[in-house]
C-alpha cells in the first residue's frame, strides 16, 4: 500500500541535487586529481531517491556485495531537513519493496563518523536490527526483513 504522505521522488544517478548532499555523505570519497564524475551512486540497479525541497537522500544499491551481502543495500541515506529520519526509512523502504518484493535489504553504519552515541538509531526505529560488524570492526551490519524475506544472510565477518 503507497502512503500518500511518502516524500520521496525518484531521480537519475548524476542529478546535480542529490549529488550535493552525497558531497556531504561521510562515506563520500574524493579522488586525489580532483575529478568530480557525474555518476555517484555505482554499478548496478539503483534507486536515488530525493526529497522535494532537496534536504535528504537515500539511495538503494542491488549489486554484488563484496561482503558476500545478498539483498537490496541501502548504500546511502543523509537527512538535513526536519523530518523524523525514522520515517523517511520507512518511506524508503516502501519504495523498495516495491520495485524489489520479497528482498532482504541493509545498510552498513559506520560507527566513528555518524553523530549518534546509537549509530544506526534511525533504521532501529524503522525496525532494522543490528546482525553483525564487518571485518575490521568499525561497521556495524543492520538488515530489516520483508515479510516474504527468508534470512539468507551471509556472516558479516
Amino acid at each position: 500500500m503507497v502512503d500518500d504522505n511518502n516524500p520521496w521522488i525518484v531521480v537519475k544517478d548524476g542529478d546535480a541535487r542529490a549529488r550535493d548532499i552525497f558531497d556531504r555523505h561521510y562515506s563520500r570519497r574524493k579522488y586525489k586529481d580532483g575529478r568530480k564524475p557525474k555518476l555517484f551512486v555505482g554499478p548496478g540497479e539503483k534507486m536515488v531517491l530525493l526529497t522535494p525541497n532537496c534536504d535528504a537522500l537515500f539511495v538503494w544499491r542491488k549489486f554484488i556485495d563484496d561482503s558476500g551481502q545478498r539483498g537490496i543495500n541501502c548504500a546511502v541515506f543523509r537527512n538535513e531537513g526536519g523530518r523524523q529520519s525514522s520515517q523517511l526509512v520507512l518511506w524508503a523502504e516502501e519504495m523498495a519493496t516495491q520495485r524489489w518484493p520479497g528482498e532482504r535489504l541493509y545498510t552498513w553504519v559506520w560507527d566513528a563518523k555518524v553523530k549518534s552515541v546509537n549509530p544506526g538509531y534511525c533504521f532501529k526505529m524503522a525496525g532494522w536490527r543490528a546482525i553483525g560488524r564487518n571485518k575490521d570492526g568499525r561497521l556495524t551490519l543492520l538488515e530489516k526483513l520483508t515479510a516474504i524475506t527468508t534470512s539468507d544472510t551471509t556472516d558479516a565477518k
